[in-house]
């Protein structure tokens, strides 16, 4: 007699891309025992967070980061068995440097309980006056009154609560901007209220930990391909490179539902997730799968590049810091993480690129150059040893005010065809968790469409 493991691996499923939403779906239907293949159009995994080699350095596209109350990205981490190579800090610590005004601040947390495990940290950052302070301690305590699921915040924008909040253009320049700007890849008046209560509700006042920055230490195509293809590989994942998917159709004829058509063959399967953008998916979508599919086309993008300095010489100790009083946004030391010899290699992390997003390479070293040197007196002597530039111009998508609206979930209309992707009604700001949450939120409906257990929740919600 066939056990039910047997039974379960006769089922077949394809996911449609190999970003970290379809990579965290695949494992967790293969792990469920069905039969996955995993089809990818580029020829590596880890969608727009990957690693390239320039000559002997190997470059990510851009600077990735995660904070401890990302549970389900750092689920994904240890199921391919790399944790260790992209660790979390021991206690939430930002170095914040005004240059304009000569004066680093720090905000930091203690172990005490949400909200006082920042209260000293706030009491001492410099950026800000006692008033200003005190305005932000206010504000940031009615934001925790907020319910991010309410459809009324997804129609404002986190600005203009700010500014009803006693918020200065200050305080939101040296504080919210400085989270929400990397997190939501907008400024406060340009996103959702909703997605900004989210942020800074889970990260700064669900859990004392919960905004402790992690990294990887490593390329990112060590952690998204290649630990991730052998993870596969180990779980029967057939998973597929160049391969570009043409067409998803219902198939009536035979046991199995659905067809799939690459350039190069025609799968069947039992069910199957779609974890590919939402211009994509929407091109792919068979008609009857959503109630208004145009939504998809009227979900945004949002820019983001990243200025890469390599410099014959160290300039500075930080692993990372951010910077006001001027364009800088985040910056990282990439240079044990790239192999560079000898200097030291910076990585600027731009976010809300609009205007620079297609600035030219010398028009970009003009600015920057001179603002690392103020921000860092080593670069003033130092060599600059190469300088270059990565772009992308659809990094994440427009967190804007309505958006949560165009957000479909991971059912749609058509059995056994399933959604997935960081733009997905995740609740969360495009993030590599929302990416990963999406995944497994659209196999564990998978499985239970097939009539399967759904696998035990590997992430948890904050209050």
């Amino acid at each position: 007699m066939n056990t039910e493991h047997e039974r379960a691996a006769a089922r077949e499923a394809v996911v449609v891309g190999g970003g970290l939403a379809g990579t965290a779906a695949a494992l967790a239907l293969a792990d469920a025992g069905l039969r996955v293949t995993l089809l990818e159009g580029r020829p590596r995994l880890g969608g727009l967070a990957f690693s390239f080699q320039r000559g002997d350095l190997t470059v990510d596209n851009g600077q990735h980061v995660h904070l401890r109350c990302c549970t389900a990205y750092r689920w994904l981490l240890d199921r391919v068995d790399c944790a260790a190579l992209a660790p979390v800090q021991d206690r939430l610590d930002v170095p914040v440097l005004d240059a304009g005004r000569g004066r680093l601040g720090r905000l930091r947390r203690n172990a005490l309980p949400v909200p006082f495990h920042l209260g000293p940290s706030l009491a001492r950052y410099p950026h800000l006056s006692l008033a200003e302070k005190a305005a932000v301690g206010r504000a940031a305590l009615a934001l925790g009154r907020l319910d991010p699921a309410d459809p009324a915040l997804d129609r404002q924008d986190f600005g203009g609560w700010l500014r009803r909040h006693g918020q200065s253009p200050r305080a939101v320049a040296a504080l919210w901007d400085l989270v929400g700007v990397a997190t939501l890849n907008a400024v406060a008046d340009d996103a959702s209220l909703a997605l900004a209560a989210k942020v800074f509700r889970t990260g700064l006042l669900s859990a004392p930990g919960a905004a402790d920055i992690g990294w990887a230490r490593v390329p990112l195509g060590e952690l998204h391909h290649t630990r991730t293809l052998t993870s596969l590989d180990k779980a029967g994942v057939r998973t597929v490179l160049r391969a570009r998917v043409r067409g998803v159709t219902q198939d009536h004829g035979g046991g199995a539902r659905w067809r799939v058509e690459t350039g190069g063959e025609t799968l069947t399967a039992d069910t199957v997730v779609l974890a590919v953008p939402p211009a994509e998916t929407h091109g792919l979508l068979p008609e009857g799968a959503l109630d208004e599919p145009e939504k998809l086309t009227r979900i945004g993008t949002a820019p983001i590049i990243n200025i890469h300095v390599l410099y014959d010489r160290k300039v500075v100790r930080r692993p990372f810091f951010t910077a006001l009083d001027g364009p800088v946004q985040w910056v990282f030391d990439r240079t044990e993480a790239s192999g560079l010899g000898r200097g030291q290699y910076l990585a600027l992390s731009q976010s809300t690129a609009q205007a620079e997003i297609d600035t030219p390479v010398a028009d970009l070293r003009a600015r920057y150059l001179p603002e690392l040197e103020r921000l860092l007196p080593a670069a003033r002597t130092a060599r600059v040893e190469d300088f270059f530039v990565t772009r992308e111009r659809t990094a994440t998508f427009e967190p804007s005010p309505g958006v949560g609206s165009l957000r479909p979930g991971p059912a749609t209309r058509l059995p056994g065809l399933h959604l997935a992707g960081a733009w997905t009604a995740t609740g969360w700001p495009a993030t590599m968790e929302g990416a990963v949450r999406s995944g497994l939120t659209a196999a564990s409906d998978a499985l239970g469409a097939l009539g399967r257990p759904r696998p035990a929740p590997v992430f948890e919600e904050a209050a």
